[in-house]
């Protein structure tokens, strides 16, 4: 049996936005790996909210200072969006096209692209063109994310380009794009069909994970580099193993099965797997299960898992053991040979859902009702 570590509440962050039924999503923690990899502090953090009519974003880390707030082109559930760490610059990246916009609402550039929905092949120029249509309420998505210095986007966006003209064989395609202006860099056909993708920074600007869910067909893992002049892309694990965070170095990332069975550290130059953990055998059942329940010597990992520091990943396996009583959370080691669970967290009092690392030995769980982040350290 692990041994058991209390978490220490650091600080509980309120949604800055009133989330009144349907109006807003939780809060997150946005951030990135600090350029030059490796700081123990971390890079930057904004505390972020999304509504139906704005995005708004906070510095955690300064009280003081006022949110800034970007209005919204088109209502959330249309789409990703992410903000850039000085909070000059907020990218929308919609059903028909990524765009830029500043705390004034100003449009800086959009480049658009095919539908994401995906019996529409029409190339949109506005949302109101589809906007009361029920089936672009269901359709798929990319993202957009900037790079660790704030100068890049890297977005996943459904092809084909606009400028490029209509080509009904253009799969998903991943740009780099210059986020002053918005032009496009680099680009390479991803080689997917998303359901929807999310990006993990790296600490070198230059580098970006990409992880596509492609549904029951699998999740392709994407490993991009830009050398300045072209986009270079690497693909990992067979589209079998969800990205999930990059080690403070760069050096390493993390992974969990789609089935959520099996974490996995590996070696970002190459992906090779470097040490995995199931959770058969290392993850008891949860002690309020009924003792006849067999179901319940299963196990899983939850999506959401990353690295507190070099050496140190938290985990959880919430997702299953909700249907049993408290989440639990857990601290793996991946120093000195095999990942192996180190302890079960302990908490001053009930979380819900999964924990999130932050990179600089804390992390962060969302309340029950979405309103409050908590902060943890050990």
């Amino acid at each position: 049996m692990a041994d058991v570590a209390a978490a220490h509440l650091v600080t509980t962050l309120t949604a800055p936005l009133d989330r009144a039924p349907g109006t807003a999503d939780a809060p997150w923690l946005l951030r990135w790996p600090a350029p030059g990899a490796g700081r123990p502090t971390g890079g930057p953090r904004l505390l972020v909210q999304r509504g139906d009519d704005e995005l708004i974003a906070l510095d955690p880390g300064a009280p003081d200072t006022s949110a800034v707030r970007f209005p919204a082109p088109w209502p959330r559930r249309f789409g990703t969006s992410t903000v850039a760490p000085d909070r000059s610059l907020a990218v929308f990246a919609g059903v028909h096209a990524v765009r830029a916009v500043d705390p004034s609402g100003a449009v800086r550039w959009e480049i658009g692209h095919g539908c994401w929905e995906g019996s529409c092949h029409t190339l949109h120029t506005t949302y109101e063109e589809y906007a009361s249509d029920r089936r672009h309420l269901y359709a798929d998505s990319g993202s957009a994310v900037f790079s660790a210095d704030g100068t890049l986007v890297w977005a996943h966006i459904r092809g084909p380009v606009a400028a490029s003209g209509p080509d009904p064989e253009a799969l998903d395609e991943w740009l780099v794009i210059d986020a002053a202006d918005g032009r496009v860099l680099g680009r390479a056909d991803a080689e997917t069909a998303a359901v929807g993708s999310h990006h993990v920074p790296h600490p070198d600007p230059a580098r970006m994970g990409l992880c596509v869910g492609e549904g029951q067909d699998g999740v392709p893992m994407l490993w991009g580099s830009w050398d300045g002049g072209k986009l270079t892309v690497q693909r990992f694990c067979d589209d079998e193993r969800i990205l999930t965070d990059v080690s403070p170095s760069g050096e390493r990332f993390l992974t969990v099965t789609h089935y959520e069975e099996t974490l996995g550290v590996h070696r970002t130059d190459d992906g090779c797997v470097l040490s995995e953990l199931d959770t058969e055998h290392a993850i008891p059942r949860h002690p309020g299960a009924d003792p006849d329940d067999q179901d319940a010597d299963e196990t899983l990992w939850d999506y959401t898992c990353g690295f507190l520091d070099e050496e140190t990943v938290v985990a959880g396996t919430s997702q299953r053991d909700e249907e049993y009583g408290e989440p639990r959370h857990w601290l793996v080691s991946t120093a000195g040979g095999p990942m192996r669970v180190s302890a079960l967290l302990a908490y001053p009092f009930p979380v819900s859902g999964a924990p999130t690392a932050l990179g600089d030995g804390t992390w962060y769980t969302t309340s029950e009702t979405g309103d409050a982040l908590h902060v943890w350290s050990r």
